[in-house]
């Protein structure tokens, strides 16, 4: 694996679960993959999960792990081609990129996107420049579009439960639902996008469910299928996944917060006793309730153990690549 930003970068994803779980049950084994190799880890924007899953897991492998804040620590990066860097920006892209590739074996990369120009925010230049000019195997803890690594946990979390319950004997697929939830602020799209990419590849029923005007890109949202109608959505699902996003045709708007989209107990009822996962960190009482969270039902902190394995499996197959 030579870079790590979406589904389409894996060559088989139950062949990539499998070895997450793998490491789940024997973190160390791979202890020597690591050894004498250095890992990047660069934020431009907050991380908990995120910063501290990857650092164990790459700490997992034997790798010494540098963490960045570019936000507080590092000059201000100009990404534009051509530009006089007689403003606010101090350094360019094509020279941070290169000395971080220059010290690091895998970078790993968080930036979130603007929500101003969606054209710029869809395009990824940030992450495809990072990868031109840094010449080094590049994940992503999240970019404008995906947060792949997420998504990867969220699959992983979904085949350990499958594996563990009766009801899905005989090789029933699950119903996967990612509902839409009210939020104070705009949100970007991507654990959205990038939960439909990874659901379309993986052997579930798929719905997505948003008021109008929340609908997401086409592209990633492929053959799922898509109702205004939450009620509809929820009947007989067996994980129910909660995201806010903002809007994507009006991009980055607040155009409904409609606060009978959080899930409740009540609503869980017309589910097939359904487990309610959220990527976190999660607004209490706002995007999802409460007795939620704190019940029976909650995969959330499941999601997160799992967050480690999916970075080792991801980082693994990277250094396993550098031997070749």
């Amino acid at each position: 694996m030579k870079n790590f930003t979406s589904v389409h970068d894996i060559n088989n994803l139950d062949e990539l679960v499998k070895q997450a779980l793998e490491l789940k049950s024997n973190p160390h084994a791979y202890k020597h993959l690591g050894q004498n190799k250095t890992i990047g880890l660069i934020f431009l924007n907050p991380s908990l999960r995120t910063r501290l899953s990857t650092q164990i897991a790459a700490s997992n492998l034997g790798m010494s792990v540098i963490v960045m804040n570019m936000d507080k620590e590092g000059w201000a990066l100009e990404t534009g081609d051509g530009v006089v860097m007689n403003g606010t920006t101090v350094e360019h892209i094509r020279e941070a990129a290169a000395v971080m590739g220059e010290y690091c074996d895998i970078i790993g990369v968080r930036a979130f996107p603007k929500l101003v120009d969606k054209e710029e925010d869809y395009s990824e230049d940030f992450f495809n420049k990072f990868i031109k000019y840094a010449n080094v195997p590049i994940v992503s803890l999240e970019s404008a579009t995906l947060h792949p690594l997420q998504s990867l946990a969220d699959v992983i979390t979904i085949t350990e439960e499958r594996a563990s319950n009766p009801k899905f004997a005989n090789g029933r697929k699950p119903k996967v639902v990612l509902t839409w939830a009210p939020h104070i602020k705009a949100i970007p799209q991507a654990v959205a996008n990038s939960c439909a990419e990874w659901m379309n590849v993986a052997d579930v029923d798929f719905v997505i469910t948003h008021p109008v005007g929340y609908e997401l890109d086409t592209k990633f949202t492929g053959n799922a299928t898509i109702t205004n109608n939450q009620d509809e959505a929820l009947k007989d699902a067996d994980f129910v996944y909660v995201k806010n996003w903002s809007t994507y045709t009006e991009y980055g708007k607040v155009i409904c917060n409609d606060p009978s989209w959080m899930l409740t107990n009540e609503k869980l009822k017309i589910t097939n006793d359904a487990q309610v996962m959220h990527c976190l960190p999660v607004r209490r009482g706002v995007e999802l309730s409460d007795e939620i969270l704190d019940g029976p039902k909650s995969l959330v902190l499941k999601q997160a153990n799992n967050r480690t394995w999916a970075a080792q499996a991801v980082i693994k197959q990277m250094l396993e690549g550098l031997v070749k």
